[in-house]
């Protein structure tokens, strides 16, 4: 199936797999890609040198297309970039809007620029800076969200910008993929469906417990980093939204040493990325600590299998999704799924 986004990028398949922290690693962005989407290399979770030893793997895994999903407010923002020059990576996401300098910067060395944004004055923005392409991602996505839904959020970014969208939240069959080609936009990307494979690397017991949850079982808090946040409810997320403010301060101070270790970076470049972190989301100081506490908790369920002291980032898909394919037998099952739906239509069309 050709749209725009398979143009764009060259993937067969126009679907795309989101940078997960923790979780797209070399194995499941290199399954993802040879499967026909775009598979993308979250990066923010880890060290500069560990980043390009993970797009060499990726490299050695697959000849097909695939990303790296960068913070654009990070003090090594930089850095990142230059690998991604250096080795040769098709496509730079963002999960907030790069500068136009960034853009420029790589769409000058022939990467494509595919910002992540959950409003249309950001689709906007991005666009006349130059993003070659937009990932929508409405209420229903995991992770940081917003509150409008996908099915009001997408058309109107789909009518504000000229260049090819790709919608998120609440994706994870041919039937939303078909659904998103209706409404103007140019495929779709899916984290959750994905976390949710067996070339997922998040431990069994975390895959089962994604599997057993219904959609009630999906909650939004902010209890993790003082920002909107939707993730599978359990006994954890309870204690968090129970605990006084100065107990969440403390685990947050613990966290961001925690992290400090991890990431390579030092206290100074992780003051910088708070900076940068409250002033683009005008948060209180607070907020900015607690933000810590987000890399470590997911680390937890997802490295560790920690399923009492991890968080579980996910979509509200998450109650609707029931199996673990490989990604080669999801993507082929998403394309039959859209070339049957889009028969049915044909026929109802035709039925007239």
């Amino acid at each position: 199936m050709e749209t725009a986004l398979t143009r764009l990028v060259g993937v067969r398949h126009p679907i795309v797999q989101t940078g997960m922290g923790w979780v797209a690693g070399p194995r499941l962005v290199s399954a993802a890609a040879d499967a026909g989407a775009l598979g993308v290399l979250a990066s923010a979770t880890m060290t500069v040198d560990r980043l390009r030893a993970a797009v060499r793997e990726v490299r050695s895994r697959t000849p097909a297309p695939f990303g790296v999903n960068l913070r654009a407010d990070a003090a090594d923002a930089g850095d990142r970039v230059r690998i991604i020059l250096d080795e040769g990576v098709r496509v730079a996401s963002f999960a907030l809007a790069p500068s136009p300098e960034l853009i420029a910067e790589l769409k000058e060395g022939g990467v494509v620029v595919i910002p992540s944004i959950g409003a249309r004055r950001h689709a906007e923005k991005v666009a006349a800076w130059g993003a070659d392409a937009v990932i929508v991602q409405g209420g229903e996505g995991g992770g940081h969200t917003g509150d409008v839904a996908t099915t009001v959020l997408l058309p109107q970014v789909v009518d504000a910008v000229d260049i090819p969208v790709v919608a998120a939240g609440g994706f994870f069959d041919g039937r939303g993929l078909v659904s998103a080609l209706a409404y103007g936009a140019a495929g779709v990307a899916m984290g959750t469906r994905f976390l949710l494979t067996s070339d997922s690397p998040v431990p069994d017991a975390v895959k089962a417990r994604y599997l057993a949850a219904t959609v009630r079982d999906v909650t939004v808090t902010r209890a993790v980093d003082g920002l909107p946040h939707r993730m599978l409810r359990t006994a954890l997320v309870d204690a968090l939204e129970d605990a006084g403010r100065a107990r969440a301060l403390l685990r947050a101070v613990r966290h961001a040493a925690g992290f400090r270790k991890l990431s390579g970076l030092t206290w100074r470049e992780m003051v910088r990325d708070g900076l940068a972190l409250r002033h683009g989301k005008d948060l209180a100081w607070s907020q900015v600590l607690l933000a810590a506490n987000t890399p470590m908790m997911l680390r937890s369920a997802m490295v560790e299998g920690r399923t009492d002291a991890g968080v579980m980032a996910a979509g509200q898909v998450a109650g609707v999704i029931d199996d673990l394919p490989s990604c080669a037998e999801l993507v082929a099952r998403i394309m039959k799924e859209a070339d049957e739906t889009l028969v049915s239509l044909d026929r109802l069309r035709a039925s007239r």
